[in-house]
């Protein structure tokens, strides 16, 4: 019980933080255009405009993806309690993997969304 518990915790790592941080992106995108911290394409780091923009809608969309891998990574998670180590390691694994898609696609997204408002010096279209 306590390995299962501790994959939870594990597996519940990337909806949580992707809550916590589009949250925190849907609200303020971080002051300062910079190379370390926050959504940083060459589109979104034309301007401040840009960058703001980029924030908020990369944050809403990590927002949702967020609330909806939460559930499903429980739900898959309950369907292994009291299976063997392997079953549940195995399991957790997939589920880390599949949660990627998630986390990386909202940037396609994102980019159109730039490239629709924007043109390619930040200026509003």
């Amino acid at each position: 019980m306590k390995f299962w518990f501790f994959m939870l915790v594990i597996n519940l790592i990337f909806p949580l933080t992707m809550i916590c941080w589009g949250k925190y992106f849907i609200k303020k995108a971080p002051k300062e255009i910079n190379y370390i911290f926050g959504y940083r394409t060459t589109m979104s780091m034309k301007n401040k405009d840009t960058w703001n923009f980029a924030h908020h809608y990369f944050g809403n969309l990590w927002f949702k993806l967020g609330v909806i891998t939460l559930p499903i990574c429980i739900i898959v998670m309950l369907f292994v309690i009291g299976k063997s180590q392997d079953v549940i390691g195995t399991v957790s694994t997939i589920l880390c993997i599949i949660q990627l898609f998630p986390i990386i696609i909202p940037i396609i997204p994102t980019e159109i969304a730039l490239k629709k408002t924007f043109d390619k010096d930040g200026n509003r279209l």
